[in-house]
């Protein structure tokens, strides 16, 4: 059993703190400061802090640990390693000396491939088959520390970055189980990341989110897939903003005619059971959910009882 400190803040960071609160001593947590949340704007508990003191964990939220200040609940903890998911700031150089096995992080995702703030969106913006989680020995780089092992897992063509986000957050608490007994048993030891197949995840930006009607249908799958739950990919219909949560590419096999009124990106050739097919620059989209402004999200099947369909255009 290993002396832990945990540092984390979203809820994809959950699995591995009870991770190893059933295995480990978790001696402390490092967490964001509240933040304003909500239509309100009101301070609120990260969910990491919210799981922390539900289980009467020692709890620091620096805004920076640059100071000796800072830093000194972590030195009073004593730990012998450090683990980090998703926490948010930039660990110095004195944090990651100070535990005697280092800092260690999960990634979501096969690094060196998609290192940065998005890596489940762009996995799946991408089309990339196939994503993991890293266990890595944290350097001062973005992402860049030696590998310690490996998980893959296959993205199918239903995961939204929600549902992949919860199954990499469980594969990745496993894993980092894993390599913690490697460490202490010293059989484990990390491995430089390849120079080879270096990509970046950028943060996601609200304006990503705007679909172009003019780009092929199987990409604006994706995009969708990829901005569920957030910030969740949008179009127009005559003035009003429309969400779009779920929707499929048509088979390229599957081509309705052409005529003056569907031949437009982003018309709506037809509304046909529960979804309504959409021309695209190249392909056709099946639109099955869809929400309007402080609107709950709704099939297409009841959207259309109540709003004209075919023949108007998105965009």
């Amino acid at each position: 059993m290993l002396r832990v400190a945990f540092a984390g803040t979203p809820e994809f960071a959950l699995p591995a703190l009870a991770a190893l609160l059933a295995q480990h001593s978790v001696v402390g947590v490092l967490t964001q400061p509240d933040r304003p949340r909500g239509r309100g704007q009101k301070l609120a508990a990260s969910p990491v802090k919210l799981a922390a003191l539900a289980s009467q964990l020692p709890l620091a939220q620096p805004q920076t640990l640059s100071s000796a200040a800072a830093r000194a609940p972590l030195e009073a903890w004593r730990a012998q390693v450090l683990v980090v998911v998703a926490y948010g700031l930039m660990l110095p150089r004195e944090v990651l000396t100070l535990p005697p096995l280092g800092c260690i992080n999960i990634h979501a995702s096969l690094l060196p491939r998609w290192r940065g703030a998005a890596p489940i969106q762009r996995a799946i913006l991408a089309g990339d088959s196939e994503t993991g989680v890293t266990i890595m020995q944290m350097d001062s780089g973005l992402d860049t520390g030696p590998v310690l092992l490996q998980r893959r897992l296959a993205i199918s063509a239903s995961h939204t970055s929600g549902s992949l986000h919860e199954a990499l957050s469980i594969l990745g608490a496993a894993a980092l189980l894993e390599a913690l007994e490697g460490l202490a048993a010293g059989t484990l030891r990390a491995s430089p990341q390849p120079l080879e197949g270096v990509t970046h995840a950028p943060k996601i930006g609200k304006a990503e989110a705007r679909i172009d009607w003019s780009r092929d249908a199987l990409g604006i799958e994706r995009q969708i897939r990829a901005f569920n739950p957030w910030p969740v990919a949008e179009t127009a219909l005559e003035g009003e903003t429309l969400r779009i949560l779920e929707a499929q590419a048509e088979s390229a096999a599957i081509q309705p005619p052409k005529d003056d009124k569907s031949d437009h990106p982003g018309a709506i050739i037809a509304v046909q059971d529960d979804f309504m097919r959409v021309r695209c620059g190249r392909g056709c989209l099946r639109v099955t959910q869809v929400q309007r402004p402080g609107r709950r999200p709704v099939a297409v099947r009841d959207y259309s009882h109540s709003v004209a369909l075919t023949g108007r255009r998105l965009g």
